[in-house]
């Protein structure tokens, strides 16, 4: 009986991975560089109501904070890293984002 648990347990699991995995791989992708304190590009652009993976890669020899109140995410990316923030489905519109540690770091998602 235990073994017929596990079993059930781990088919479960594997169904609920396949279909986390699956929402992802429906994401839009937008790539984002952190490069002498500038965002690459300052306006990257996204379709609206799909969620959207940024992908922020840190070339810069310091940490950086990809923020963004609207977007509601904040993400501390160590130098010469990249890292990954999960954003809702959006509307149309313009949603600012900057690094946290240096302020005037800023760029805007485009969202059409």
């Amino acid at each position: 009986m235990v073994g017929r648990r596990a079993a059930v347990a781990a088919l479960v699991g594997a169904a609920l991975i396949a279909v986390g995995s699956r929402a992802r791989a429906q994401d839009a992708v937008v790539h984002i560089t952190v490069k002498n304190h500038r965002f690459e590009p300052a306006e990257p652009r996204a379709p609206a109501n799909r969620p959207i993976t940024i992908r922020v890669r840190n070339q810069d020899s310091v940490p950086m904070e990809f923020e963004s109140v609207r977007l509601r995410v904040e993400k501390v990316v160590p130098a010469n890293s990249e890292g990954v923030v999960h954003v809702r489905a959006l509307s149309l519109g313009r949603y600012e984002f900057f690094d946290d540690f240096h302020k005037q770091t800023r760029g805007t998602l485009v969202v059409e």
